[in-house]
């Protein structure tokens, strides 16, 4: 059957088989040569190789006809999960409403428990099922959820959770996390190993929590915009070595100046386990940006402009009297103060405080031991603000060991230091005093004295005589005129 069509109002035309036509048309060939074969060679027995080749072109004809029409090129053709062993879950394959208007809670949940079906028998720590890189994909849509997206209590690893937004419903839990790594089991084994979470954003809506990473190890949240929380943004609690990196976290959608700022609540990150490390991130709204309450972390390249400290927030909180052992390098600080209980093996270095952030150094049971507060830039607001300040409101500082405070460098702030030098000229005088309080970090604690006399003419005896009150004086036998230089330093105790 052939049928002609006019193109686009021209004089040309246009053939166009039909499906029905090309059918008949190719039976008629094949037909046709079936028929011509015995005239043309004769006798149809004797050429039974040809009669062979006539009827496999049949039953490939018959065959390609049965399969139906080849997909066109741009065109995406179904495959089963079965037939391909992709182990890619979508949650819209499962039901999940991508525009967010209805509950999508037990699709995703079906989509993750059936990733957490191991392909085979591996397995990384003992007891913790390889899932082979298992990946469920959110396919860049917005999910309302009513309840926590949990991974089976089975637990496993080599799994990720990426590509959409979660969005928490009215009726969401308050105390729970719209991510939970987490099981009711009391076991104290690790239950997930390497675990990401990339490319979420999550909004707790005012509600609970962003993400909880509970007894879990190696675990990685990558590129995640956490807003809304009430609690933390993010919470690790147990395991270890769970590595937060290029993420924004913020109760309120802001960029500073909020009118509301001194209102703001909850936690951007709350640490309650050791190894982990937080790097290149950004906490713009919250009471407390980092809280530690774990040893041995290592937070990198952050900015809090969380609550300022001027209106009762904190930037980092080091809340483990005793078991700090955390480094913060390279960190801007903008209005918000590190805050470090009883520091035991603390590094701050290379960071940026401006509008009087400093670092306070808070006595619980007066101990201060192996810290380094080395190589960082103040910037004040003429407040007489002190770059470290102690804080012994609730006891004095007793335990004092291997303590420095140096090359620091401020402006329109007080600089403070373990570590001083000074000067003092006196003409027919036997007594030199040069006071440092104003420079040391300590009230009354000079640990080592440096110094040196120059006299005019004389060669007086000369001694060191007193170091009360962080002031130091320097004494000589008889009247003299002289200039003396003095080096002094608190972090030997």
């Amino acid at each position: 059957m052939m049928v002609f069509r006019k193109r686009g109002g021209g004089l040309g035309l246009e053939r166009k088989m039909t499906p029905i036509g090309l059918v008949a048309f190719l039976v008629f060939l094949a037909v046709g040569s079936a028929n011509a074969v015995p005239a043309v060679m004769g006798d149809w027995s004797h050429n039974s190789g040809h009669r062979n080749l006539i009827e496999r072109r049949l039953e490939n004809l018959k065959a390609s006809l049965a399969a139906g029409p080849a997909s066109s090129p741009g065109s995406s053709p179904k495959v089963s999960t079965e037939a391909s062993n992709s182990r890619v879950y979508h949650v819209t394959s499962y039901g999940a409403d991508a525009t967010g208007s209805t509950d999508s809670t037990d699709a995703i949940n079906k989509a993750i428990s059936d990733a957490f079906k191991a392909p085979s028998d591996r397995i990384l720590m003992a007891g913790i099922a390889d899932l082979g890189g298992a990946e469920v994909h959110l396919d860049g849509g917005t999910y309302l959820i009513s309840s926590p997206l949990t991974l089976p209590s089975s637990g496993g690893g080599n799994f990720r959770i990426t590509g959409g937004s979660l969005l928490a419903s009215d009726d969401f839990p308050t105390d729970r996390y719209l991510i939970e790594l987490n099981s009711n089991s009391s076991s104290s084994s690790f239950l997930f190993e390497y675990i990401t979470l990339k490319d979420l954003l999550l909004d707790s809506n005012y509600r609970g929590g962003g993400i909880a990473v509970v007894n879990s190890i190696r675990t990685t949240i990558d590129n995640c915009y956490i807003v809304h929380f009430m609690s933390d943004g993010i919470k690790v609690q147990g395991g270890h070595e769970t590595y937060i990196r290029n993420c924004f976290l913020g109760q309120h959608i802001t960029s500073g100046d909020d009118p509301g700022e001194r209102n703001f609540t909850g936690t951007g990150i709350n640490l309650m386990g050791p190894d982990n490390a937080v790097t290149d991130t950004v906490i713009f709204s919250a009471a407390t940006g980092i809280m530690v309450t774990g040893q041995a972390n290592t937070i990198s390249g952050v900015h809090c402009y969380n609550k300022a400290t001027g209106f009762g927030g904190v930037g980092i909180h080091l809340k483990t009297p005793g078991l700090i052992q955390t480094r913060i390098i390279n960190c801007y600080m903008d209005y918000t103060s590190i805050v470090s209980e009883d520091p035991v093996l603390l590094h701050i270095s290379g960071c940026y405080f401006l509008a009087d952030a400093n670092v306070v150094l808070r006595s619980v049971k007066g101990v201060i031991k192996a810290v380094n507060i080395v190589d960082n830039i103040f910037s004040g607001q003429n407040g007489g603000v002190d770059i470290v300040q102690l804080d012994e409101s609730a006891g004095k500082f007793t335990t004092v060991d291997q303590v420095i405070v140096q090359g620091n460098v401020a402006q329109r702030m007080v600089l403070k230091s373990t570590s001083a030098i000074s000067s003092v000229e006196g003409n027919g005088t036997t007594t030199w005093t040069v006071d440092f309080s104003s420079m040391l970090l300590f009230p009354d604690r000079i640990g080592h004295v440096q110094y040196s006399f120059h006299a005019d003419s004389s060669f007086p005896s000369h001694a060191l005589r007193n170091t009360t009150g962080n002031q130091v004086t320097i004494v000589s036998d008889i009247p003299v005129s002289a200039k003396v230089h003095v080096a002094v330093d608190q972090n030997g105790g």
